[in-house]
Formats: structure tokens, sequence, C-alpha cells
């Protein structure tokens, strides 16, 4: 199980391999859709990439409104 200050850092360099060095220095409170550019589909790719990493499943209800990294990291959270 991950220590809750370890969540966000791996967060955040995960979506940086996946969507570039911008990603791993986004602010637990900026949105990623826009900072990143991102859709829909781009975002749950990467919330399956974050699944395996963490050993979680996540249902898609969970993550309506979020669009965070602080609101992902909470989700993942809930479910370690």
């Amino acid at each position: 199980m991950n220590a809750p200050d370890d969540l966000l850092p791996r967060l955040t360099a995960l979506a940086g391999r996946r969507f570039g060095p911008r990603a791993a220095t986004l602010g637990p409170d900026e949105d990623f859709f826009e900072a990143l550019g991102i859709d829909s589909l781009q975002a749950l790719d990467l919330l399956t990439e974050l699944e395996d990493a963490f050993g979680v499943e996540v249902p898609d209800y969970e993550l309506q409104g979020v669009n965070t990294f602080g609101g992902l990291a909470e989700v993942l959270r809930s479910r370690l």
C-alpha cells in the first residue's frame, strides 16, 4: 500500500510519462483537461494506467467531476 503523501507525486509522474513533462509540474488543484489539452478518452487511458500502477479498480461513476490530480489522488486513496 502506498503512503498518502506518495500518491500525488506518483500520479503526476505517470501523467508526465504519458502526456509530457508539463503534466509532471501540475499542482493538485489545476484542471488537467485544460492544462494538458486532453479529452475524456485520453483521461480514461490514463486512468487505466493508474489502476494498473496502483493495483486498484476505480468505477467510472467515482470519477464524475474529477478534473484535478488532487481529486484523482483522493479517489485512488479511497481504493487503497
